[in-house]
């Protein structure tokens, strides 16, 4: 999909949440290359539970490739890090989300901040293509290359501002990403759940070896999607993603006030035992 082909610029999404979940938000960070129209199936049904949620659009994404190019992971990382502070600001409990490479960037916010939890999906660690690890030669001699496709998939078509180009640049940074986030893995100690397609030409199985060895967190689920390919929140197995997150959610939030106080009954004795 050429960037020409979408007539609306994608935008951020944000909802402060409703009734009894109104307390707890979910921050989505959406993947490389793509926009929060990725997720937002997703966010919407979070927010239609009542959960606070935020999908920043990160810089250089959903306008135009040679943007892209003109930014680094810092810059991404900072966008979703900064959109996570504010709606933690305004709930009792926050929790990070995210797509391929928005989970690797919700993986490392978790890892550096006290998040509720992490729910993340296809999230991204390694490449399939081994020469990315001569990238930062490669980006010299070769501008662009063109995005990874999946041949087969049964993900809805969304114009969310995919490029027809991909930067080698900002491949680079990408692995850069991926490389910082890996050594942050451990510092991870709030519970996650994964949820993985079984066939997925643009994450390796390799991603999650890497995050069962590396996650510092014991409370780890991993959630198969038997029918789906990379873009998940947008194919078969959207419907898993978006009820089991919920219940996931919910178990690890905290009590709101009215939930947490309990009327004082009448005192039981203590029964001790006697010498």
């Amino acid at each position: 999909m050429s960037e020409s082909s979408t007539p609306v610029a994608p935008a951020a999404f944000r909802y402060p949440g409703h009734g009894a979940n109104a307390g707890t938000g979910v921050a989505i960070c959406h993947g490389f290359t793509g926009s929060p129209l990725s997720v937002l199936p997703w966010a919407e049904h979070l927010a239609s539970l009542g959960f606070a949620v935020s999908v920043p659009l990160l810089p250089g994404h959903g306008t135009d490739w040679r943007d892209l190019a003109r930014h680094g992971w810092q810059d991404w990382y900072g966008a979703f890090e900064a959109a996570y502070l504010d709606l933690a600001a305004g709930t009792r409990s926050c929790f990070v989300a995210g797509l391929s490479m928005g989970g690797t960037i919700a993986l490392r916010t978790a890892a550096r901040h006290r998040v509720a939890g992490v729910a993340v999906v296809n999230p991204g660690l390694s490449f399939y293509d081994r020469r990315v690890r001569y990238i930062g030669l490669l980006k010299y001699l070769q501008r662009t290359t063109v995005p990874l496709q999946e041949t087969e998939s049964t993900a809805a078509a969304t114009q969310d501002g995919d490029y027809s180009l991909t930067p080698l640049a900002a491949v680079h940074q990408l692995r850069k990403l991926f490389t910082a986030t890996l050594r942050e893995l451990p510092a991870v100690d709030a519970p996650a759940i994964v949820f993985k397609s079984d066939t997925d030409a643009v994450v390796p199985p390799t991603s999650l070896e890497l995050l069962r060895g590396r996650l510092g967190s014991p409370d780890l689920t991993v959630v198969p999607l038997p029918s789906s390919g990379h873009v998940a929140t947008l194919d078969v197995d959207a419907p898993v993603i978006f009820s089991q997150s919920a219940r996931f959610f919910r178990e690890h939030a905290a009590p709101s006030p009215a939930q947490s106080t309990v009327p004082a009954g009448p005192q039981q004795p203590v029964k001790t035992e006697q010498p």
